[in-house]
């Protein structure tokens, strides 16, 4: 993921009075920190925060430049405002190019489930973005998965997931992403139609017909007296 520059300015004055003015100005109060670094106080152009977090969020690597000073950074936490949800304050994590970090990346469902389409189906993504560790540079803007070939009752899981190069995660490869359901309806329906069909009754067998020396019934015909 290519870098973009942010532009800091170091030395705002801490307190919430201070930081209301700042974010009145048009600024969002800010810190930097990490790699045994004591933290910085700094404050950003909430316009140019806003654009340089537009395309890929908290996954964006930054090039923070800071009184003459680069340090290469994740935005690691956006405080915003609890009614206007505007950025309130936002933490600086300052990494390097080689270190392995946390982050967190959607997963985008790709291809078209033919086989689930014409059986009714219906497709339900149950994990929708996807815990991942890597470097910084090589944090992907999503994860792709490729449902075409899915069928009815199947479901495709972590393990199916084709990570890049270098992008490892620990959730259970066995957890489901998407799954392959009957849709609703048809279910209803399919319900609907067993309730509705006939019961078979099996009919009872004819008694048999009594007749002269019929056995079985304990007796025999009474002699016709002459």
């Amino acid at each position: 993921m290519a870098e973009v520059k942010l532009v800091a300015e170091l030395g705002r004055t801490t307190g919430s009075s201070a930081s209301r003015r700042l974010r009145v100005s048009g600024r969002i109060p800010g810190v930097v920190y990490g790699h045994g670094m004591e933290p910085l106080s700094v404050s950003v152009v909430a316009r140019d925060l806003g654009a340089a977090l537009s395309s890929h969020g908290l996954n964006q690597v930054l090039e923070l430049e800071v009184e003459g000073s680069s340090h290469l950074v994740l935005a690691r936490q956006l405080q915003r405002h609890p009614v206007r949800r505007t950025v309130a304050h936002v933490d600086f994590q300052v990494v390097s190019r080689d270190e392995v970090v946390h982050a967190v990346v959607p997963i985008v469902v790709v291809g078209v489930a033919g086989n689930v389409e014409r059986e009714s189906g219906v497709l339900e993504q149950l994990l929708t973005s996807l815990s991942i560790y890597t470097t910084p540079e090589r944090i992907p803007e999503a994860i792709e998965l490729d449902v075409s070939g899915l069928e009815v009752g199947q479901a495709l899981r972590v393990r199916d997931l084709a990570l890049p190069e270098g992008v490892t995660t620990d959730l259970d490869p066995e957890e489901p992403v998407v799954i392959a359901a009957v849709s609703r309806t048809a279910a209803d329906v399919t319900a609907a139609e067993e309730a509705e069909a006939p019961e078979v009754v099996a009919a009872p067998a004819e008694p048999g017909v009594a007749g002269p020396g019929v056995a079985g019934t304990g007796t025999t015909p009474a002699a016709e007296e002459g």
